[in-house]
């Protein structure tokens, strides 16, 4: 018998309920794979967005113009705003205090059990039973602050960052649009991924695969969205993803765990100084 896939999912803040809202009036969104969470929060001013005792390492995404600090143990990173930050944090108890409005996102593995419950396509995507986390890379674990802009390809728009438990592709934003004559179908064997549009109009191109049960096949999917927002491709679900409209578009890949095709390819994960393999 045939094991159908699921489909893809789709979570566009901007016009739907959030699964989680604060007193102050922050709001979080919830989407999930089989292996990851990815939490869209809109902040308000000096809201904060806690962890206690997250299991393992986590990543933050706060985009140019907001600042926040970011509090893990005694240790702290300030975020001036000046620019796109990725900011990697310790297991254990932390926080992400905002100093501006606006939207960040957090992505963690599917050991955060109460958000992968909590998410809003919990039923579509069965998760991965929790494991035992990572051991802490070469000197330890600590919160880990980059500025993507300091981080630029000569030959390639990708700019991947690991941590011990995922693997994120933060691509060049761009003020131009993909050249529909090399657009770059493919599908994961064994592993889903999250495409997180931060800037523009995108569409995220799908094909499923076809099994020998003609009952179970379905249409091609051309889903048009806006940002902030998240596509999560299940493994063997065919895609690509076309920038549409004017103005700058940002586009980032999530995968969990860190994909090793990347890992293994010398000098392409941006932070593998900090990871090495």
């Amino acid at each position: 018998m045939n094991k159908q896939i699921p489909s893809a999912s789709i979570c566009t803040p901007y016009d739907t309920p959030a699964c989680v809202t604060s007193p102050d009036g922050s709001a979080t969104w919830l989407s999930r794979g089989r292996t990851f969470v990815v939490a869209i929060s809109r902040a308000m001013a000096h809201s904060s967005l806690e962890r206690s005792d997250n299991p393992d390492e986590y990543m933050l995404l706060v985009p140019n113009g907001i600042r926040a600090i970011v509090q893990a143990g005694a240790d702290h990173v300030a975020i001036d705003g000046e620019g796109d930050s990725l900011v990697i944090v310790p297991p254990g108890s932390s926080g992400v205090t905002l100093q501006d409005d606006g939207y960040v996102t957090r992505i963690f593995s599917h050991r955060a059990v109460d958000l992968m419950a909590a998410a809003s396509n919990a039923a579509d995507h069965p998760a991965q039973e929790a494991d035992e986390a990572p051991a802490a890379p070469p000197g330890g674990f600590r919160l880990r602050h980059y500025r993507l802009d300091e981080h630029k390809k000569s030959d390639s728009p990708a700019r991947p960052f690991r941590s011990t438990n995922m693997l994120i592709n933060a691509f060049v934003p761009r003020d131009f649009r993909r050249d529909t004559r090399k657009m770059t179908p493919h599908a994961h064997g064994d592993f889903d991924q999250a495409s997180l549009a931060l800037q523009g109009n995108f569409v995220h191109h799908l094909r499923y695969p076809w099994t020998s049960d003609m009952s179970t096949w379905r249409d091609d999917g051309h889903h048009g969205v806006g940002s902030p927002s998240l596509i999560v491709i299940p493994a063997q679900a065919v895609h690509t993803t076309q920038d549409v409209g004017e103005g700058w578009a940002q586009l980032i890949d999530i995968f969990s765990p860190p994909r090793a095709d990347f890992v293994e390819k010398p000098g392409w994960v941006c932070n593998e100084a900090d990871y090495p393999i």
